[in-house]
């Protein structure tokens, strides 16, 4: 399988008034195309800084950061991404929202199919019906559906998540982990997703990667081995208790602390 990302010996420090903060040092992580990604550690080891190096926001003072074989340098038409904060224009609607990343990327595209386009997608996250519907007249978890739809609306090499449901209350939250995974079946994309929860990683994730703390290397990968058709309820059979210790134990680990065994 074709590494999509790859992220080789980076490299990352802020500049801070007490001097140099490292936050990655010496990072190696690949992604396969198609394969969902889900990275935890711990609070401030650079997750985020992560998110931006592979989306071309921001270079790395060492290293390299390749996509689809080709080493990032700029901002990537080709990444979708989705952030804990939807991030809606409110004179626009839902729909045009939704369809915002097709006028920046496809200009050429008659509105009559980036219209069809985003319908579908908010047909599939079950906003039908919320197309004129204001970013403010639609709940939390309303908007990050439709901010999931934006992201992919271009179908992107990559949707890159930043805690994307990490403000949502529990019941929202696990119901768009379903959403999520049926956005997937449907439209396949090789997918990178920044969490604290890991009960969202292993549900979501082919594979998981833990960081170590702050500067970050990759401390510990764990295959997913789930079937693609996941119920919620898998959650709370024991061999996926077993993993959520054991990836508990490596955040511990990252963090200084003794692991517990599991």
């Amino acid at each position: 399988m074709t590494d999509l990302i790859e992220i080789k010996d980076v490299h990352h420090a802020y500049q801070t008034k007490a001097g140099p903060l490292p936050v990655l040092a010496g990072l190696d992580l690949a992604v396969p195309e198609g394969e969902f990604c889900a990275v935890v550690g711990p609070s401030g080891c650079g997750k985020s800084t992560l998110t931006r190096l592979i989306a071309g926001l921001m270079r790395p003072d060492k290293g390299e950061v390749w996509l689809h074989g080709e080493r990032v340098s700029s901002p990537r038409q080709t990444v979708g991404m989705a952030f804990q904060n939807p991030v809606l224009l409110e004179w626009r609607t839902i729909l045009d929202n939704v369809i915002l990343p097709l006028e920046i990327v496809a200009s050429d595209m008659p509105r009559k199919k980036r219209v069809a386009r985003a319908e579908e997608l908010l047909e599939m996250v079950g906003l039908s019906g919320f197309e004129g519907k204001r970013p403010s007249e639609l709940s939390g978890g309303m908007r990050q559906r439709a901010s999931l739809c934006r992201a992919i609306v271009h179908k992107p090499d990559v949707l890159i998540m930043d805690e994307p449901f990490g403000a949502l209350d529990n019941f929202t939250r696990e119901d768009l982990w379903q959403t999520m995974r049926n956005l997937r079946a449907a439209e396949p994309f090789t997918a990178l997703l920044i969490t604290h929860d890991l009960r969202e990683s292993v549900y979501l994730g082919d594979e998981v990667i833990v960081l170590s703390d702050r500067p970050a290397r990759t401390q510990y990968v764990m295959d997913i081995d789930l079937p693609d058709d996941r119920p919620l309820a898998i959650l709370f059979e024991p061999h996926v208790g077993d993993m959520l210790h054991t990836l508990r134990d490596q955040i511990k680990i990252a963090q200084g602390r003794d692991g517990e065994a599991g």
